[in-house]
């Protein structure tokens, strides 16, 4: 069951009429105008700065009627809160900011199509989103007013993935795929599926965070016959594990997708241990593996929600050993300009000799690990047996 010990005492809650259980009702009732914010939360100054300069920084807002009432209505320190509310130090900018900070505008190789590593690629399907996050790492193209992009302006990228079997894996971003019509949907996958070289495609969403009742029987019908699909998803805050966002979770792993989730370490948020081995166990109890907890992008206007890298090492080193390991996570930094991920951590390895390596233990316990003798190494590799010789 998800944890609720979090919920908040005061939070605004809808008085949900049935109509609020249908996700197309959710998005047609998101707030996306100021006043409306205004009318439903107590705004401090910082928010209502936020609000008003919306047009300076060119990102849209919008918070679906089912994640407002997640929010507590009178603390402007609720995480939730924090997470999709502007503010007025989004038009600050502070060292190290980019627009783009994943250098995606050098890596596209052809329009809508993004390669950063060898064997994948990610596929822009659409501008929009059912919330969005003031941490995003597109704030530069998202919620631009394009939309879904039909197949037919999608067929350059199609071309491309053809010339290049190598591309094996294509991740379907965004915006958010989810918040396009299934048929829409299941029509771009089918798609991808008649690429004979693409093996797996992955959805990256929130919609299960933010707009858990868009996964319907219809949208997992529609994409089953399509697997192998995984989804990778965002939760943030224990907080965000309700008894609706775990339905959705145990719907998609009941339909036979993966669930994988990215947590974005975020300042007032979850950067403390004890929040995030909550979110890790509640998540493995949902069934959605803890996959990476990520270094905030160092996004124009975000510098106010990242944590020095130095954070999430100590934060790590707390979990090691205090959580499962299919609950633990990998701490990735996305390196700026695009260059790829690369996993950071605590540092265990106290000393190398040959032969030995001394390591320090979650406990802080010091313990040599021996390496096999040099002579057995070799006859090891060349398939002989081998006698050994016990003192």
């Amino acid at each position: 069951m998800p944890d609720t010990s979090l919920s908040p005492p005061r939070a605004l809650r809808l008085q949900a009429a049935a109509p609020a259980d249908d996700w197309r009702w959710q998005l047609q009732h998101s707030l996306t105008r100021p006043e409306q914010l205004a009318s439903a939360l107590r705004l401090s100054e910082a928010e209502a700065q936020g609000l008003a300069a919306l047009g300076e920084r060119g990102f849209p807002m919008a918070i679906t009627p089912y994640y407002l009432g997640l929010i507590d209505a009178t603390d402007e320190h609720c995480p939730i809160r924090r997470q999709v509310v502007p503010r007025a130090e989004e038009l600050e900018r502070v060292p190290g900011d980019l627009a783009d900070p994943l250098g995606e505008a050098a890596h596209e190789v052809a329009p809508n199509l993004i390669q950063r590593y060898p064997d994948r690629a990610l596929l822009f399907a659409t501008d929009r989103c059912a919330v969005y996050c003031r941490f995003c790492t597109r704030s530069r193209l998202v919620g631009a007013g394009g939309g879904a992009r039909p197949l037919s302006r999608l067929e350059p990228a199609f071309a491309y993935l053809r010339e290049h079997p190598e591309i094996s894996d294509v991740i379907l971003s965004g915006g958010d795929p989810l918040v396009m019509s299934t048929e829409r949907l299941t029509q771009l996958v089918a798609a991808l599926r008649q690429i004979p070289s693409i093996q797996t495609v992955r959805l990256a969403t929130r919609v299960p965070v933010v707009l858990p009742q868009r996964i319907t029987e219809e949208l997992l019908s529609a994409l089953r016959v399509h697997h192998p699909i995984w989804i990778m998803t965002h939760f943030n805050h224990p907080r965000e594990l309700t008894a609706e966002s775990a339905l959705a979770c145990n719907r998609l792993a009941d339909a036979g997708f993966p669930v994988m989730n990215h947590t974005v370490l975020l300042r007032g948020v979850n950067d403390d241990h004890d929040t995030l081995a909550t979110l890790f166990r509640g998540l493995v109890r949902v069934r959605v593996r803890p996959y990476y907890l990520l270094q905030a992008d160092p996004v124009q206007g975000t510098g106010h929600l990242r944590t020095p890298l130095t954070t999430g090492i100590a934060l790590m080193e707390r979990l090691q050993g205090r959580l499962s390991g299919i609950a633990l996570p990998k701490l990735i930094v996305d390196t700026p300009g695009g260059l790829g991920k690369v996993p950071v951590g605590p540092d265990y390895v106290v000393a190398r000799a040959p032969g030995k390596t001394r390591l320090r233990t979650h406990r802080g316990v010091e313990v040599d690990y021996i390496d096999p003798a040099p002579a057995l190494q070799r006859q090891a590799s060349s398939g002989s047996p081998c006698e050994v010789e016990v003192p």
